[in-house]
């Protein structure tokens, strides 16, 4: 099956639709390439849990895979739904709403982020905390910064707290990602490395940059070349790449000499670098770009499904 060209532009597939643009406005198709939402929306969001936020005349709004309006354009914010809430705001001030539209927690917020185990990011004046689902607050707001929590843990700009507020890392490191796959990626006077959820050094700081844990590999960078390493911390993959990204259905976006292609996780070529950019895959397909505007899609033997179009 080929997508016949016929958009100006075309997003990801989530959730088995893709955003597309047609004379400025944006729908939605399946995999087939047919129009199953009509493109009347000033902007969207990707589908997440069933639903998509949408944009009329500035105002955000929820529909649902059918295209029918679940919740009308009335918030000046909205991102997805995570774990059945989407964080919204009116007048710089944020909340969230459930996936029938009800504001379930108030909008009182200077700043909000979205759910993740359980807890959300929220501002109050100038400095995060946390939330639950009832808007309860169970970490006080005492952070400059904060991450989501992702395995338990959550990385914030003085110190690394577990749910409680419990604090698990002293300050330490320059920078900190999220733990994915047990592990996080630390950056202390400009080298990097890994640390498990005790806060123990497992991967030196010796790489130039790194990528966090997917699938079981992250990417490193060495003297501007990028290769892939293990949990242990060896190579699988000698540094060659110009830029690398991480694994997703067991492929890699990487690029070579300004070039796109895809690599398995031994480090093998499997879809040649020659595309202008190209994106990882989403489930079956992923897109890819000649110059500036001409997209199509490829499976992960390479073969197009939609032959790129302007």
């Amino acid at each position: 099956m080929v997508i016949e060209p016929k958009f100006d532009k075309a997003g990801y597939f989530f959730e088995g639709l893709a955003d597309v643009e047609i004379k400025w406005r944006w729908g939605f198709i399946d995999k087939t390439g047919k129009l199953v939402i009509e493109p009347i929306f000033d902007d969207r969001r990707p589908f997440y849990e069933g639903f998509a936020t949408v944009k009329i005349e500035n105002k955000w709004g929820l529909i649902n895979k059918a295209g029918e309006m679940i919740c009308e354009p009335k918030f000046d914010y909205s991102l997805s739904f995570i774990e059945g809430l989407a964080d919204i705001g009116i007048e710089r001030k944020w909340g969230f709403i459930d996936k029938t539209g009800k504001v379930v927690v108030e909008l009182k917020f200077d700043g909000a982020d979205r759910f993740s185990e359980g807890l959300a990011a929220v501002k109050i004046e100038d400095k995060w905390g946390f939330i639950d689902k009832t808007g309860k607050l169970v970490i006080e707001p005492t952070f400059d910064n904060v991450d989501d929590f992702s395995e338990g843990l959550a990385a914030v700009k003085i110190e690394d707290i577990d749910k409680t507020g419990r604090m698990i890392s002293k300050p330490k490191f320059d920078g900190i990602s999220d733990f994915s796959e047990g592990l996080a990626r630390v950056e202390f006077e400009g080298k990097y490395g890994f640390i498990d959820k005790t806060g123990k050094l497992v991967i030196e700081l010796t790489f130039d940059d790194a990528r966090t844990f997917h699938e079981g590999l992250a990417a490193v960078q060495i003297k501007n070349k990028w290769g892939l390493i293990n949990k242990s911390g060896e190579m699988i993959c000698k540094p060659k790449f110009d830029a690398f990204y991480h694994f997703i259905g067991g492929l890699s976006v990487v690029i070579i000499e300004g070039k796109y292609g895809f690599i398995d996780k031994t480090g093998k070529m499997v879809i040649e670098p020659k595309f202008d950019r190209a994106g990882h895959f989403g489930r079956e397909l992923a897109l890819v770009y000649f110059g500036n505007n001409e997209c199509g899609y490829i499976d992960k033997t390479g073969k197009y499904v939609w032959e790129p179009t302007k």
